[in-house]
């Protein structure tokens, strides 16, 4: 039996007697030597690759995507009898301290100072005495009401380091009550929060449901002082709608680590955007502890028992 396991990831597991370690080369086709692969884990490949690996390797039995969503595994056509499981954790840190650096960003207002520097302007509106919390801004997060919406494993992270800046920190689920310690609202409760959003944080996954979620009637809900910030998928923010929120004055800000087409073209009007601060996908990018993840499910799945973060297919 082989496990074939993608050159970008660091984290080696120790494997089973029986099962031989096989690296691949990320989104480069498996050579045909090891298309009897039983065994195969995704990280960092496109859709095109996998859909080959999906048609190629006919033997396979398990498919482990390290990626927190599992949208493309899903689109690639692999068999229903294979199994696949997901990334669900392994990226809770990453992503989250990526997030609240660019919360951080917008909050203390790191773009204008950014502009400042440019100019060699020691600029004196965003420095020394002035209001805690001023009129129409939000410049601390001591106090703020931030919106996670989608509170799973990521979203609960960032919630508990939100909180101790300070927060006050709501999440939106599929369904209302209480995770991690943190209020959760039900999805027909979102639009009516929205009025009362200091920060918006978007970490939904990319489905039919979730595309354009945040539209042009719900950026009008929020206040002009909000803030938003996307570290989830970008096809899930009409973008068009954003640009011209940002333009209007009718949004403070945004913070946007993922868009609908990635790269951004250079042409795209969000680069221009009055306060926004663009990373290029960068959030995650770095599975912690999938080799344990790895290793615990070969053993479940040699043993007969259920996976860990099973994909539902």
């Amino acid at each position: 039996m082989k496990l074939l396991l993608p050159s970008l990831v660091e984290e080696e597991p120790t494997l089973p007697e029986g099962v031989a370690l096989v690296r691949y080369r990320n989104n480069r086709p498996i050579p045909d030597e090891h298309a009897d692969a039983e065994f195969f884990v995704d990280w960092a490949n496109g859709p095109d690759m996998l859909a080959d690996t999906a048609r190629r390797l006919t033997r396979l039995r398990w498919v482990a995507t390290l990626a927190a969503g599992p949208d493309l595994v899903l689109g690639a056509g692999f068999g229903a009898d294979v199994v696949v499981t997901g990334g669900v954790g392994l990226h809770d840190q990453p992503v989250s301290e990526h997030a609240l650096a660019l919360i951080l960003a917008l909050v203390r207002e790191l773009p204008a100072a950014a502009q400042a520097q440019a100019r060699h302007e020691w600029s004196r509106a965003l420095g020394g005495p002035r209001p805690l919390h001023p009129q129409g801004r939000v410049t601390t997060l001591l106090g703020a009401r931030v919106l996670i919406w989608g509170f799973g494993s990521i979203g609960q992270t960032l919630a508990r380091l939100l909180a101790a800046l300070g927060a006050q920190v709501t999440g939106v689920a599929r369904s209302a009550g209480e995770r991690g310690g943190f209020p959760v609202l039900a999805q027909d409760e979102l639009d009516a929060a929205l009025a009362a959003t200091d920060v918006l944080v978007m970490v939904l996954p990319s489905t039919p449901e979730t595309n354009g979620a945040l539209s042009a009637a719900r950026l009008a809900r929020l206040p002009a002082h909000a803030l938003i910030v996307n570290v989830g998928r970008g096809s899930t923010v009409a973008e068009d709608a954003l640009v011209a929120a940002l333009h209007e004055g009718r949004l403070a800000g945004a913070a946007l680590d993922v868009t609908r087409v990635e790269p951004l073209p250079a042409e795209s009007p969000l680069w221009d955007a009055p306060n926004v601060v663009i990373t290029p996908h960068g959030a995650g990018g770095r599975p912690v502890g999938s080799a344990a993840l790895i290793e615990d499910n070969l053993r479940r799945l040699l043993a007969g028992e259920e996976l860990r973060n099973l994909v539902d297919r």
